[in-house]
Order: structure tokens, then C-alpha cells, then sequence
């Protein structure tokens, strides 16, 4: 059973070697993303969960002090954060040093899990754009969503029915965030299909190789500084989504 905070703390350790000679050129904190811009060709995304951050004038305590600084140091945010914007910081910083290559083409992750009448597709985090998709294959669809302005939100025992009987999982990797994924994933049961999925997914297999999640779909960057506008100018994935690639990867288990 993974521990919460879990996947997180791998992450962390596998990049650190990676992220000690890295500085951070530019860093960018909207109202849909944040971004990390490292040295050379590095960058990285997460989604701002605005619903989960406190209020108060100041939510980064330590903005103003962080261009320049080392990678290292925001990829601690990861452990170490205090409030859910300093993990967003976190993940943004461990996105850009996974530094994902950019593909010729992209996949399709609704084609990839070949759905049909027989499936029951638990959706955890609304990805608006994909449930006509999902519907459209005649599948059972349950959305499971902790931010009431944008679903129903559901009781504690039907979540747990949900992910136990699902026979597909797409997860939100905001779930990373907010400190779910280690126990969406315990209440998996048998699914044949289960994707850490959004523009935040660290495409990092390894740190995945012993959960039952068995696909990464990510994205990597095309236009690293129409990105970062889009970010500052408060923008989220539909304006993202040109200067986008989505990439999805099989988790190849270990076993031995």
C-alpha cells in the first residue's frame, strides 16, 4: 500500500541528482498554470488548484526570491510545501527537469484504452473535453470530483465502489497535488487501464514501475515562451493545448 506523500518523495529523490546543477531562469504562476523555466531548453507545468489554496495576501512566501535561485530548491516544495501552491511550484520544477522530448506525433489516450459497452470508466478529476468521447463509446462513465463548482461531489463510500469496480481509470495528476493519488490508487481494483493523465503528469515510469497505474499520458512543449504568456496572462489548457504535444507511455512492470 503506498503511503501518502509517496510518490511525491520518489519523484523527489529521483531528480535530485538532476536538479543540483540547475538554476531557474524564469518562473510563472497564473491562475490555470504555473511554469519553471530552468537553464538551456528546460521547462515544466502543474495546474493551480485555486479552489484548494488559502487566502491571504501573500500564498508564496517566498516570491521575489526564487529566479535565479537552484532547482533543488524548488523541487523541495515537493516534500517539504506548506500549502498546495508551494507542491505546484514543486511539480513544475520536477516537470522541467524530466525535460520530456518532444514527439513527431501525438496519442490518443481515449483510443488507446479501446473502450466499449462493457466498460465502466471512473474519471477522477473532470477533463470536460473527453467525456463526449468516452460517452460516444457507449461506456459507463463516473466522475469523481472534489471541486463542487465543477461536479458533483461524491460520498466517501461510492468513490471507493467506483475505483474498486472501474475496469478503466483516468486520474488527474493534480491528484499529486492535492495529496489523493497514493489512495485512488490503493482503492484500484482490477482495472486493465489505468492513466495518470493531464499536462502536470511527471512522465517519470520508473517511480510508477510497483503501483497499479499502468499508462503516464503527459504533455511536452513546443513554444516554451507563448507558454509562459499564456501562464501570466492567466490562461489554462484550451489556450495551451497548440503549443502542446500530448505523449502517453505504457508502465512497463518490473518482473523480476
Amino acid at each position: 500500500m503506498l503511503q501518502k506523500g509517496e510518490i511525491s518523495r520518489r519523484l523527489y529523490e529521483y531528480l535530485l541528482k538532476r536538479s543540483l546543477d540547475c538554476r531557474v531562469e524564469d518562473i510563472r504562476i497564473g491562475l490555470g498554470y504555473a511554469g519553471v523555466k530552468l537553464e538551456g531548453t528546460m521547462i515544466g507545468v502543474a495546474a493551480v488548484l485555486r479552489h484548494e489554496i488559502p487566502s491571504g495576501c501573500t500564498t508564496l512566501d517566498r516570491a521575489g526570491t526564487l529566479k535565479g535561485s537552484k532547482a533543488s530548491k524548488l523541487l523541495r516544495y515537493l516534500v517539504e510545501g506548506k500549502n498546495p501552491l508551494d507542491k505546484i511550484v514543486g511539480l513544475a520544477t520536477a516537470n522541467a527537469l524530466i525535460n520530456l522530448k518532444v514527439p513527431e506525433e501525438e496519442d490518443d489516450s481515449i483510443d488507446l484504452m479501446n473502450l466499449s459497452h462493457h466498460d465502466h470508466v471512473a474519471m477522477v478529476g473532470l477533463f470536460k473535453p473527453l467525456v463526449q468521447k468516452i460517452q460516444e463509446t457507449r461506456a459507463e462513465l463516473s466522475i469523481i470530483e472534489r471541486d463542487p463548482a465543477r461536479s458533483e461531489v461524491l460520498e466517501s463510500n461510492t468513490t471507493g465502489k467506483i475505483l474498486k469496480d472501474c475496469t478503466v481509470a483516468i486520474i488527474t495528476a493534480t491528484s499529486i497535488i492535492n495529496g489523493t493519488l497514493e489512495d485512488i490508487i490503493n482503492r484500484l481494483g482490477t482495472s486493465r487501464h489505468a492513466v495518470l493523465l493531464g499536462p502536470s503528469t511527471p512522465m517519470c515510469c520508473d517511480i510508477f514501475q510497483d503501483t497499479r497505474l499502468t499508462h503516464l499520458g503527459g504533455s511536452a512543449i513546443t513554444n516554451y515562451d507563448k507558454i509562459l504568456q499564456i501562464i501570466s496572462e492567466g490562461g489554462g489548457t484550451p489556450l495551451m493545448r497548440p503549443y502542446l504535444k500530448f505523449v502517453n507511455i505504457p508502465i512497463q512492470k518490473n518482473t523480476q
